[in-house]
């Protein structure tokens, strides 16, 4: 009879339940992520917010603020996230086309861990308040994808994304 072996699951205790990763003996090195997050709106939307002319007033600079506090608090929102400090943290917005708007945030720290969930989060949250501050214009906005672009430090190194999905195609 063939034995099944089992995957150890970082975030699994031995009889199944649900912990938080111990990373008290990792050393602490310099960890950086950016994320990304795209949306699409319709060309005058897009229009509107690059101009800051959206109803609700300037969007970008709220995405960017709730951008930076999201990634700060993901802890609190991720249940197995470890709480950290981060050191730098920023929100950078780039139209791709007539409709697309690229957002991207970066998260850095010094830490034991690394710092992946924070861009994440902080990305997902300033494409969120775009929407909340363009809906009155445009019902028909999309969000995603989002998704981890580079993340460097900590023992499974560097990793870069190797296509942008909102990027135009080169030939």
């Amino acid at each position: 009879m063939r034995r099944i072996r089992r995957k150890v699951l970082s975030h699994v205790a031995a009889d199944g339940a649900l912990r938080m990763v111990d990373v008290s003996a990792k050393p602490t090195t310099v960890r950086q992520a950016t994320a990304s997050a795209i949306i699409t709106l319709k060309p005058v939307t897009l229009k509107m917010l690059m101009r800051g002319d959206l109803p609700k007033g300037e969007a970008l600079a709220a995405a960017r603020l709730a951008g930076i506090a999201a990634a700060k608090r993901t802890s609190t929102l991720i249940p197995l996230c470890h709480s950290m400090a981060l050191e730098w943290s920023d929100v950078q917005f780039e139209t791709v086309g007539k409709v697309r708007l690229l957002i991207s945030c970066t998260a850095k720290t010094s830490a034991k861990t690394g710092v992946e969930m924070e861009a994440l989060v902080g990305a997902a949250m300033a494409a969120l308040t775009v929407y909340d501050m363009a809906k009155s214009a445009d019902k028909s906005i999309v969000i995603g994808p989002i998704q981890l672009e580079h993340k460097s430090g900590g023992r499974s190194g560097t990793f870069e994304r190797r296509t942008r999905s909102a990027r135009p195609k080169t030939k």
